[in-house]
């Protein structure tokens, strides 16, 4: 199995984090190429994960740990969300009149597959969910490298589709990294750091 390719952030102790969380994963899955169905499931889980560990008793000044990677061998996107809280996971079927306790079982119902572990180092666990992301095994025909390295005639998978690249560019940073520009054979270009690793394919590689 590849390793997986992943974004790790902290989040606060508020109810302004589950909007925050949801805002960074809708940019990586755009990054990614995810496609808008499995990023509506996938904004879904996560906003459920992230308030059910904000709801967990913790110590003071626990954050909330959030882990978002791709793992393109299996075509899976896996959601991670780690607590400092004690306890156990478990689906609840709460009665029709409560308002609340439905999280876990919505997870369930739309996850491939989900569960918990420990933390290896630290206290608290760690609840995670995995989804089919087809996508992600539609890019895997390619290789991925480091943007400075690609070049004019390869085609770059971004956004969910190949494109092929027309010209490339590099310009200086102020703070002395460097940029690189790919212009498509469209007329679209992108602005990206030089280390981002990029999937890539021959020009004339089968679709």
């Amino acid at each position: 199995m590849s390793e997986p390719y992943e974004v790790k952030f902290r989040l606060s102790r508020r109810r302004s984090s589950v909007p925050r969380a949801r805002a960074l994963l809708h940019s990586v899955l755009g990054d990614w190429g995810i496609g808008q169905e499995t990023g509506e499931v996938a904004e879904l889980i996560l906003s459920e994960l992230v308030t059910n560990a904000l709801r967990v008793r913790v110590p003071n000044g626990r954050l909330v740990g959030v882990r978002i990677a791709r793992l393109l061998d299996e075509g899976v996107l896996r959601l991670e969300v780690s607590d400092a809280g004690d306890g156990k996971p478990e689906v609840r079927k709460p009665e029709e009149d409560e308002t609340c306790g439905r999280g876990l079982l919505l997870v369930e119902a739309l996850a491939h597959r989900w569960g918990y572990e420990r933390r290896s180092c630290g206290i608290g666990k760690t609840i995670w969910a995995e989804l089919k992301a087809p996508d992600l095994m539609s890019a895997h025909d390619g290789a991925e490298v480091a943007a400075c390295t690609v070049r004019a005639g390869q085609s770059v998978w971004r956004r969910g589709a190949w494109h092929l690249v027309r010209s490339v560019d590099t310009q200086q940073q102020a703070s002395g990294g460097l940029t690189v520009v790919l212009r498509f054979d469209d007329g679209s270009a992108v602005r990206i750091d030089a280390a981002e690793p990029l999937t890539v394919r021959a020009a004339n590689a089968a679709p």
